[in-house]
């Protein structure tokens, strides 16, 4: 599937319609999901046969990405269970077949490496603070291959120190910078839109250190 076909696809899908502020619930944008999933695939073979899990899946735009570039089986986690609906509608419109799961990613209590790849839009953490570390330490723990995530480019040492001394993560390596548009879906926003800065990263997991690289 060519990266335009795949960013048009999810561009047809349904997102958030009140969307949750203590959850920092921002849509992943078709352009960002679409590039981040394709290089997951075309650049380092991670999703395409592989088991893959989408944290915080919210609509479940980054799991239907994966089941489009031929992920044999996704699962998505989200606590939302008004997203999860939308998520359910947006695999059923795209004839997809992915497992949705209703749990915080932080109790989700799996042992061991569990699925081959995790990823992720986690929040920023700018509510909460330390909630993305939260995500990016569970999928560092049940990935067996690579975590690929969205965090603010801002954060960038902190998530690469934390990473590789306190995570279990053998390399972190930022794939590219993106702008991540924030639409004015929260009150206290001032602005129409906003543009963050964001690094795309490519974690693997201690174990499989070396393996299908």
């Amino acid at each position: 599937m060519k990266l335009k076909q795949l960013e048009g696809l999810l561009g047809d899908l349904q997102q958030f319609s009140n969307p949750k502020v203590e959850l920092e619930q921002y849509p992943t944008g078709p352009h960002i999901a679409s590039r981040m999933l394709f290089t997951a695939e075309n650049s380092f073979g991670d999703i395409s046969s592989k088991v893959v899990a989408d944290f915080g899946c919210g609509c479940g735009t980054l799991g239907a990405a994966a089941a489009l570039l031929g992920a044999e089986h996704v699962i998505g986690i989200e606590i939302d269970s008004q997203s999860l609906e939308i998520a359910s509608l947006n695999a059923e419109d795209l004839e997809l077949d992915i497992n949705l799961i209703q749990c915080d990613v932080k109790n989700l209590g799996w042992r061991g490496q569990t699925v081959d790849t995790v990823v992720m839009n986690p929040p920023f953490g700018t509510r909460k603070k330390g909630a993305d570390m939260e995500f990016l330490s569970v999928a560092l723990k049940i990935a067996s291959q690579a975590v690929y995530s969205l965090h603010k480019t801002s954060t960038r040492d902190h998530i690469k120190r934390a990473a590789l001394r306190d995570y279990n993560a053998s390399s972190a390596e930022v794939l590219c910078e993106l702008r991540f548009d924030v639409p004015q879906l929260y009150k206290f926003h001032k602005k129409k839109e906003v543009d963050i800065a964001v690094d795309l990263w490519r974690f693997v997991p201690k174990v499989n250190q070396g393996k299908g690289d």
